[in-house]
């Protein structure tokens, strides 16, 4: 298999993976379409499953993840074999011409050399054929080839700890469509002093966490309350703390590297300026050893953060204060 179909399977192989919330999420999408015909008691019943499997979906983003990559099988791969041009339909076309024997009213009615012309332009049909199949072999070939080389090459460059190949491993696979999903975006770049892995997730959690809590009352009705800042800053800790992981667990499923670092950044309000602005808020760093050892079905994802060496200065009453960024 190919760097293309390599990376198609590891992606096939994240989807099969895919959380159950985020199926559920694609649920709810659709029956969006539906909504319009539904009696107000089955609205408010979607609504507030709608709020309920976002909640879900923002706190257990950890949970899913692609596959681990083995770069000492990726550079031992064989090339792709070259195809040859195959003849055989031409060569029988040609031994039915070369064994043709006219029969008697072949003979009779002169239409030996019209069968004969007939049997060679089977010949040139079937010739013709045969390279337009070896033609578009030896396009694929090619591109398989180029992936061979592709991926071989960035498994060797990675094998030897080159970061450019790091980085091209990761843009290749685009592991992380599910936290862009849910407005987040990441930069990965690679330390010049320490060549450690660093990974920075610009998130936007005022943004992502709902202000309302939805619930369904006995009438039937729907229950629109703003939600309590204490559980609202709960939920947005929980949020960050699981995309860290995730973004932790996606990396070191691709690279051989034993520890990264993550670091979540949020707008926050500089009190000596007046002004929103970016700042560090969470910063971990993460062995592979000690991550591995977490059962991502059942932490709790803030409470997971004690594991590791980290930054962070969160209370339930005020959320996320800037802190020091781990280099």
């Amino acid at each position: 298999m190919g760097w293309k179909g390599t990376v198609r399977s590891l992606k096939a192989a994240s989807r099969r993976a895919e959380r159950e919330s985020q199926k559920r999420k694609r649920e709810l999408q659709r029956k969006e379409k539906e909504y319009a015909k539904m009696m107000e008691r089955e609205q408010a019943e979607y609504e507030v499953d709608v709020w309920n499997n976002h909640i879900e979906v923002l706190q257990s983003v950890h949970k899913g993840c692609g596959k681990k990559i083995n770069w000492d099988v990726m550079a031992s791969m064989e090339a792709p074999e070259q195809p040859a041009l195959c003849t055989q339909k031409s060569s029988l076309a040609t031994q039915r011409l070369e064994n043709y024997k006219p029969g008697f009213f072949t003979r009779l009615f002169k239409q030996e050399e019209k069968a004969r012309n007939k049997l060679a332009i089977e010949i040139e049909k079937a010739a013709d054929e045969e390279r337009r199949q070896f033609a578009k072999e030896y396009v694929e070939w090619q591109q398989e080839y180029n992936s061979w080389e592709n991926i071989t090459d960035i498994a060797s460059r990675i094998l030897a700890n080159e970061a450019k190949a790091k980085i091209d491993a990761i843009q290749q696979i685009d592991p992380f469509s599910d936290i862009d999903e849910l407005g987040a975006r990441i930069n990965v770049e690679i330390n010049d002093v320490t060549n450690r892995v660093q990974a920075t997730l610009y998130v936007r959690g005022e943004h992502v966490i709902p202000k309302d809590v939805k619930s369904l009352l006995k009438s039937g009705k729907l229950s629109v309350k703003k939600m309590p800042v204490g559980k609202r800053n709960e939920i947005l800790q929980d949020y960050i703390c699981s995309c860290v992981l995730r973004v932790a667990r996606e990396l070191l499923n691709i690279l051989p590297d034993d520890r990264i670092i993550v670091t979540a950044i949020d707008k926050l309000l500089n009190t000596a300026t007046g002004h929103e602005e970016e700042q560090s808020i969470l910063s971990v760093a993460i062995n592979r050893q000690d991550l591995d050892k977490l059962n991502m079905h059942t932490i709790d994802p803030s409470d997971a953060m004690r594991n590791f060496v980290h930054e962070m200065n969160f209370k339930k009453t005020t959320g996320f204060a800037a802190v020091s960024k781990i280099n």
